[in-house]
């Protein structure tokens, strides 16, 4: 490790022992299964030309503006239960930069959540709601970044209309969410769609378009000729997440040859991660991650910071709560895995509070969740027998060498209506000092 001084402070440097430059780039060819080290590479932000896209929404820049403006708008939340809701919560109020685009606490609160913290950490139930008016969901926010990479999505990936989803029609049961799969795009695409009535939207022509000029411009532009609606609103948020990507974390700037941008114990870590303990065998490509469903006997949703009971809620069977096949019950999708040091809370359940749990979980294979039968369990899920040092290092490469630190530069300044972002409830302009 190499070490330098400047008056009485020590920093470690990175280092640049080509041999595990060696060893992680021979590691990468086998766990891409010979495509090299670029199977592996997040393309740049403004490059829509190699970012995944639906077909039937390609990504441009105007549709980026709008759609970027439009996560962060709480102005579109005019379907609150409670009139002092009304204009308090947007896409951004469970994914947000600070956390990762995740929701910064162990269960995310939409309308009904109170203050925010640095990174929502602070976000607690408004002392004027019950409980039953929170707008909350049974399972862990999942981040909303590298979505690009998932064609389907939720734990359960029950949105999206191709893919994996292909030929699911009988599970869009009407009147649910899942029904907007009839839109017939990609899993991001549907998320948004089907996410601006889940919480609390309303219609888009009614909720801004006449009452912020800038919005009627920004969508004529994005869709010449289109109407002002729900659908497209949800397409230029979709073309903006496609976007989010962790293109700035050292792994990534060591893929593009910068050697030097991951410590030698990152690198030790990279090659575990990829060759002995085979993570990558499911979290693998740009994103590691990947369109797989496993069951590994987690805990589901439960502890102190959680609203309402998880424990009766059809989520817990992961993806058999979307197509009912009991041979799918309690498995779940495979996560993206950067920035995870954003959020302190993994797996579905949100059970775990660092990386090392999860890692020390994994390495030893024995499940914690009492209800998943031993026949459900996942074939991968036996142990790694991975030493204390290895899982330290292993550790270092998830915590350190996927963590982008500039999140913001996907975040506005402000939005048109003025209002605070990524929540507006009168704590939380309080906490944020917003105006």
């Amino acid at each position: 490790m190499g070490v330098f001084f400047v008056g009485c402070d020590i920093f470690k440097g990175k280092d640049d022992d080509p041999k595990l430059d060696e060893q992680l780039e021979a590691a990468l060819v086998d766990a891409s299964n010979g495509q090299g080290m670029d199977y592996f590479r997040l393309p740049e932000s403004t490059d829509f030309n190699a970012i995944p896209q639906d077909p039937r929404n390609p990504i441009t820049a105007k549709k980026v503006e709008l759609g970027q403006l439009l996560y962060h708008e709480t102005a579109l939340n005019i379907n609150a239960v409670k009139a002092e809701g009304m204009g308090t919560e947007s896409c951004a109020s469970c994914h947000h930069a600070a956390a990762g685009f995740q929701a910064g606490r162990i269960q995310g609160i939409g309308e009904g959540g109170w203050g925010f913290g640095q990174k929502g950490e602070a976000r607690t139930q408004n002392p004027n709601y019950d409980v039953t008016e929170l707008d909350i969901q049974p399972i862990r926010t999942p981040s909303a970044m590298n979505g690009a990479y998932q064609e389907a999505q939720l734990w359960n990936g029950q949105f999206g209309a191709l893919g994996i989803n292909a030929g699911t029609q009988a599970f869009w049961t009407p009147g649910t969410p899942k029904a907007d799969n009839s839109f017939g795009y990609e899993g991001l695409e549907i998320q948004a769609i089907a996410g601006l009535k889940v919480h609390r939207m309303g219609d888009v022509d009614q909720s801004i378009a006449t009452t912020h000029a800038r919005y009627t411009q920004l969508f004529a532009e994005a869709f010449p000729g289109q109407p002002i609606d729900r659908e497209h609103a949800g397409l230029a948020i979709a073309a903006f997440e496609r976007t989010l990507m962790a293109n700035q974390s050292p792994f990534q700037k060591w893929l593009r040859g910068t050697k030097d941008a991951m410590t030698e114990q990152e690198k030790r870590g990279a090659i575990l991660f990829f060759d002995k303990a085979n993570c990558a065998a499911c979290h693998t490509g740009p994103a590691l991650n990947s369109m797989t469903f496993y069951a590994l006997g987690m805990e589901n949703l439960n502890g102190p910071g959680v609203y309402g009971d998880p424990s009766v809620d059809a989520s817990r069977f992961g993806r058999g709560s979307f197509t009912g096949n009991a041979a799918d019950n309690y498995k779940f999708k495979t996560p993206q895995i950067y920035n995870l040091m954003d959020s302190p809370f993994y797996g579905h359940g949100g059970t775990f509070k660092s990386v090392r749990e999860v890692v020390e979980y994994k390495n030893a294979a024995i499940p914690s969740n009492s209800e998943v039968p031993e026949s459900q369990l996942a074939a991968e899920f036996v142990p790694l027998n991975l030493t204390a040092d290895e899982m330290t290092d292993l550790t270092a490469f998830i915590e350190g060498a996927l963590y982008d630190p500039d999140l913001f530069r996907y975040v506005p300044n402000s939005v048109p209506s003025g209002n605070c972002l990524p929540a507006n409830d009168s704590q939380t302009r309080a906490d944020l000092n917003c105006n």
